[in-house]
C-alpha cells in the first residue's frame, strides 16, 4: 500500500473522529443541527487548513477535496440524529458513556492528524527541520479544536484540560524521528499510537500540568 493511501486513511478516520467530537460539544452547547454540523466540519477540517495556509498551499486542500468536508458533515448529521431520537443518551447513566466517547474519538482525532501535519510538512520539502515539522504536526492536531472551543464559547481545551497538546508535541516529535530511522509508514503508525495512548491515559487518570488555583 503507497504512503498516499494510507495518509487518506488516516485523514478520513481522523476528520470521522474529530467532526464527532465536535458535533457532540455542539449539542452539549444545545446548537441547532446547521450549528453542530457546522462545529463538527471546523474541528474537522480546521487545523488542516491553518496547516495549508502556513505552508503557502492555497486554496487549502479541503476546498479542493471537498470529500474531508462531507465526511464531516455526514458524520455530525449522523452523530445528532441519534441523540436527537435517543435523548437519554445524553443523561444519567448514560453521560459516562457520553464522556468516554468524545474521549476516544478525541484522541484518535489527535494522533491521526498530528502525524498528518508532519506528514504534509514532510512532502513540501521540509524533511530536515524538526520545530516546524513539530509546529505543523501540533497545528494540524489541536488547530481544529481550539475553533471549535473559541465557537462554542468555552475555555480552548487544550489550555485547560488534561495533557492534550503536550501529547500531541510528543507525537510529533516522534514521527519526525521515526521517519528519519525507519520510514513513513513505521513514523505515522507508531506516532499516532503513541498519542493516542498518552491522550487517553492522561484524560482516564486525570493527569494534569501544573496550575494555580485560586
Amino acid at each position: 500500500m503507497e504512503i498516499q493511501d494510507i495518509t487518506f486513511i488516516l485523514e478520513i478516520l481522523g476528520t470521522i473522529a474529530f467532526a464527532a467530537s465536535g458535533a457532540m460539544v455542539g449539542i452539549k452547547r444545545k446548537m441547532d443541527i446547521f450549528g453542530v454540523c457546522v462545529l463538527g466540519v471546523v474541528t474537522a477540517v480546521g487545523g488542516g487548513m491553518t496547516r495549508d495556509i502556513i505552508l503557502g498551499v492555497t486554496p487549502p486542500t479541503v476546498f479542493l477535496q471537498p470529500s474531508y468536508a462531507l465526511v464531516a458533515m455526514i458524520t455530525s448529521c449522523v452523530v445528532f440524529l441519534i441523540l436527537y431520537l435517543k435523548k437519554e443518551l445524553l443523561e444519567g447513566n448514560f453521560k459516562v458513556v457520553y464522556d468516554h466517547i468524545m474521549l476516544v474519538m478525541d484522541s484518535i482525532g489527535l494522533g491521526i492528524f498530528t502525524v498528518v501535519g508532519v506528514n504534509a510538512g514532510i512532502l513540501q520539502g521540509y524533511a530536515e527541520e524538526t520545530f516546524f515539522l513539530v509546529f505543523l504536526g501540533t497545528i494540524t492536531g489541536v488547530g481544529g479544536g481550539l475553533l471549535r472551543d473559541m465557537m462554542a464559547g468555552v475555555p480552548p481545551y487544550i489550555f485547560v484540560r488534561h495533557i492534550y497538546a503536550c501529547a500531541s508535541i510528543v507525537g510529533a516529535i516522534t514521527c519526525v524521528y521515526m521517519y528519519r530511522y525507519f520510514g513513513a509508514v513505521e513514523a505515522m503508525v507508531v506516532s499516532s499510537a503513541v498519542i493516542i495512548l498518552i491522550r487517553y491515559l492522561a484524560a482516564h487518570y486525570h493527569w494534569n500540568l501544573p496550575r494555580l488555583n485560586f
